[in-house]
């Protein structure tokens, strides 16, 4: 007897069974190779329950098999089929039949559409930045100032001319900063400092405009109440037409007594100043004297060195210090407001974010704009402002010719040819000397 179905013996096997077979066909069922069966087991007498008649060929239960640790005597694993089989080899296993030889390989990165799609990415955050920041800056403008309103104006010529002005107004100062900045509590605003900007091919050109200076105030239209008022001659100092009716007037002023068309207004008062040169970590600026000013707070010693915002507040107001008084100024604000053009202008400020947005959101809450003015007018006025502090342009004052009743007397022959220069969009040939 066997234990074999329908009595097979070892021999009907045949060799192939336990060996491997090159056939397509699936192997048949065969013995494990560590397993070795014993004797088949007796057979049982009288049936299931006890003495009897031996049991049917297919009752009984054979034998278990026994386990060994594969080296034992069998024929059917004694010619090296079994070699390795202990030492962990694993049949199957990564051979192009074996399990994994069915997953295809891992394909080589397309490193040609990663580099694609980085690209497109980081353009379309850049241009989304970009526009928001355009929009955030935008709303932020005071456009306050309405050109329109102005009479009579002289012809446009080449170029663009800024007029920009600096005032003394002490909105958003509380008491205490009115103290440190040395500013005083006086009602309403003044203009402190005044300057001609123009842009264009043949370099840029800073004209300062003392305040002092003696000019006529023409016949006007009323910012507030649209009423015109007539010319009468009069002469007064320049910072009185803007005390009298504001931006609007002073502009008309300007534009009658130079001849020259204004196409920007931007006004910046004492608290805006402050912040903006705070917001870019101070700046640098080489004092050409010692300064001590009790009036604006000025306590300087020659030589070069960082303000922060009071102390350039403090730089740029000083005139009693000064020899040569609101001439001497309008050059030491030149100077200041070079400086502070050029520092805001460069790669650490630009591309630093966290520079970048503080110093614009100083600039812009603090600056008062006329209504045609535009963020790329804003960009190109500060642009020209760091190519007159590098020498590409030309800073100088408005020519003086004498004084009369304290006032400072415009040269007349020399301003003639200065606005014609600036009109034609020329190299400016003058000299404020």
């Amino acid at each position: 007897m066997n234990d074999w179905p329908e009595a097979w013996s070892d021999d009907n096997r045949g060799n192939r069974y336990g060996r491997g077979s090159a056939s397509a066909q699936p192997e048949g069922a065969r013995v494990m190779r560590q397993v070795r069966r014993g004797p088949a087991a007796p057979p049982r007498q009288g049936g299931y329950g006890g003495p009897g008649p031996a049991a049917p060929q297919y009752g009984g239960v054979p034998q278990q098999p026994s386990y060994v640790d594969g080296s034992g005597s069998d024929p059917a694993y004694d010619n090296g089929y079994d070699s390795g089989y202990n030492t962990g080899q694993v049949y199957g296993g990564g051979g192009p039949g074996g399990p994994r030889g069915d997953r295809a390989p891992r394909p080589a990165p397309n490193w040609r559409r990663r580099i694609k799609w980085t690209a497109i990415t980081v353009t379309t955050v850049l241009i989304v930045t970009t526009v928001g920041t355009y929009f955030w800056a935008d709303s932020k403008l005071n456009r306050d100032v309405d050109l329109s309103k102005v009479i009579d104006r002289p012809e446009a010529g080449e170029g663009t001319n800024y007029l920009i002005v600096g005032s003394d107004s002490r909105a958003g100062l509380s008491d205490e900063q009115k103290k440190e900045l040395h500013t005083g509590s006086a009602e309403g605003k003044r203009t402190d400092s005044m300057m001609l900007l123009h842009v264009g091919s043949n370099g840029d050109t800073l004209v300062s405009l003392p305040r002092d200076s003696d000019v006529e105030i023409p016949t006007y239209k009323g910012s507030d109440s649209g009423k015109t008022y007539q010319g009468t001659g009069r002469h007064v100092k320049l910072n009185a037409a803007y005390a009298e009716d504001g931006p609007e007037l002073l502009v008309r002023t300007v534009e009658f007594n130079t001849g020259l068309h204004i196409d920007h207004y931007v006004e910046i008062g004492f608290a805006g100043f402050a912040n903006i040169v705070d917001s870019v970590g101070g700046v640098e600026i080489d004092i050409p004297q010692d300064i001590k000013d009790t009036k604006s707070g000025a306590d300087f010693k020659k030589g070069k060195q960082t303000l922060n915002g009071d102390e350039a507040l403090a730089f740029v107001r000083t005139r009693y210090a000064l020899a040569g008084s609101d001439l001497d100024r309008t050059k030491n604000q030149q100077k200041f407001l070079n400086a502070l053009a050029n520092q805001v202008a460069t790669p650490s400020t630009i591309l630093n974010p966290f520079k970048l947005y503080p110093t614009m959101g100083a600039g812009l809450d603090s600056l008062i704009v006329d209504k045609d003015m535009g963020l790329w007018d804003l960009g190109s006025m500060f642009w020209a402002m760091k190519s007159v502090n590098g020498g590409d342009g030309k800073s100088m004052n408005m020519p003086i010719s004498g004084s009369s009743n304290g006032n400072l007397v415009w040269d007349k022959a020399k301003l003639k040819t200065l606005v014609d220069q600036l009109k034609n969009d020329e190299k400016v040939t003058v000299s404020s000397e």
